[in-house]
């Protein structure tokens, strides 16, 4: 029996819970991973909440999760590249909060020796969350970019994709995580009243493109620093367009993109920074922590 996390009405994190249901069985194409790490991101905090109801709305009961780190236990015809017993990373459509998931063999990759099941859980969509938005944005060698929200788990990897693209990064973030982004190599400002006046001081020269990972007034403050939203973009909200003109990016999934990734986490370009983990189990808990706002990196689900 497979364990899975599951919501049958919008709500707080107590409406998550643990059933148990038949295992799934891998199609042709597809491969059966016995989930080590899942990680946990903000949009599954507004999907459960209902925040997206009218632009996504759930299907109860409802469940969640786009990212997974495990071990093939089977694998269905034609699923070529992997075999049972195969360490992989995968990204899958909202079902990774579970201890089995099925995924299509096209969405997986296969886990670098030594990187820690966290880690691994904790990659595959925010990072390629950040690496789409920084293709959308044309983000290169001396661009200057600001990131709202810098210290979040997309945030903290765009900041080190950017600077490995040879890109100046200007990081909002609150006092205590300002070390933090300097490890990564961003210049730190305070959020907040007087960002823009903050900004413009650290960066006399302007800024040439911003990326939104939390919304709100980020998005105005990024149109004002540019002058016009043509180089900025946000994640996370979406009545930015709408409002100041700001387009809303998803996340290009491939494996030829999360074997990228992988390859900047083995040069010693892309750390994973996990904060938190908790067992399936906890998955309530999780969503707490990841709602405060102010969580550094990335909030796992592990298994045994």
């Amino acid at each position: 029996m497979a364990r899975i996390v599951v919501f049958e009405e919008y709500g707080g994190p107590e409406v998550l819970r643990v059933i148990e249901t038949a295992d799934p069985r891998p199609a042709a194409g597809q491969i059966r991973v016995r989930v080590r790490a899942a990680g946990v991101q903000p949009f599954d905090a507004f999907y459960r909440r209902g925040d997206f109801a009218r632009y996504r709305p759930a299907t109860f009961p409802a469940r969640l999760g786009n990212e997974v780190a495990g071990v093939v236990d089977a694998a269905g015809q034609d699923a070529t590249g992997f075999a049972p017993g195969d360490e992989v990373i995968a990204f899958v459509d909202a079902v990774g909060y579970a201890d089995t998931v099925v995924a299509p063999a096209t969405s997986a990759v296969h886990r670098p020796p030594g990187m820690p099941w966290p880690e691994a859980g904790a990659l595959s969509a925010s990072g390629q969350t950040a690496d789409t938005a920084l293709d959308e944005l044309g983000v290169t060698a001396g661009d200057t970019l600001l990131v709202h929200a810098a210290a979040g788990g997309v945030g903290s990897f765009a900041v080190q994709l950017a600077v490995a693209r040879g890109a100046t990064v200007i990081g909002t973030a609150s006092e205590r995580n300002h070390e933090y982004l300097r490890a990564f190599g961003a210049i730190p400002v305070t959020y907040g009243p007087g960002l823009a006046e903050r900004v413009r001081a650290l960066a006399p020269g302007g800024i040439t493109a911003a990326l939104d990972c939390v919304g709100g007034q980020a998005n105005e403050v990024s149109v004002e620093l540019l002058g016009s939203p043509d180089r900025a973009v946000t994640l996370a909200d979406w009545d930015a367009g709408r409002r100041v003109g700001v387009r809303r990016v998803g996340t290009g999934r491939s494996a030829a993109r999360l074997a990228r990734l992988l390859a900047h986490y083995e040069k010693g370009t892309l750390q994973v920074p996990v904060t938190a983990t908790f067992p399936l189990d906890q998955a309530p808990a999780a969503h707490r922590a990841i709602e405060t706002g102010h969580t550094r990196g990335k909030i796992v689900l592990v298994a045994p």
